[in-house]
């Protein structure tokens, strides 16, 4: 059996690096569920909207990547944490508007709370 801290690592790679739900799959219930407080992504209901969110973000943000500052195991609460710091430049088409040339950098904090060795929110 996979343990929780290698399923939330693959998971969070495979996310941040736009595998959509295809890949990310893998790791999580098939009912998987989302929730945040971003506006942009608060009528998201489950992950595989998240996931493949990110997989079209990463089509017009280019030179992405991210920092991860803190990884955390909680086996009593069957729960990771994942706290990182996302960075890109607007420079693809596609998105919401023509490209800015613009770069962000924001940080994001991921709970995954799981059903067993599957990721379920």
């Amino acid at each position: 059996m996979t343990s929780i801290t290698e399923t939330a690592m693959k998971f969070f790679e495979a996310c941040e690096e736009g595998k959509g739900w295809d890949e990310c799959r893998n790791y999580c219930t098939a009912d998987a569920t989302f929730s945040t407080q971003a506006e942009p992504l608060a009528e998201m209901q489950s992950l595989e909207q998240y996931t493949e969110w990110m997989k079209g973000l990463l089509t017009f943000l280019t030179d992405t990547g991210y920092e991860l500052k803190s990884f955390a195991v909680d086996d009593e609460r069957k729960n990771v944490c994942a706290f990182a710091v996302f960075s890109g430049t607007h420079t693809g088409e596609g998105g919401p508007c023509p490209p800015t040339g613009k770069s962000t950098e924001t940080d994001y904090v991921y709970v995954m709370e799981f059903d067993g060795d599957k990721i379920r929110h």
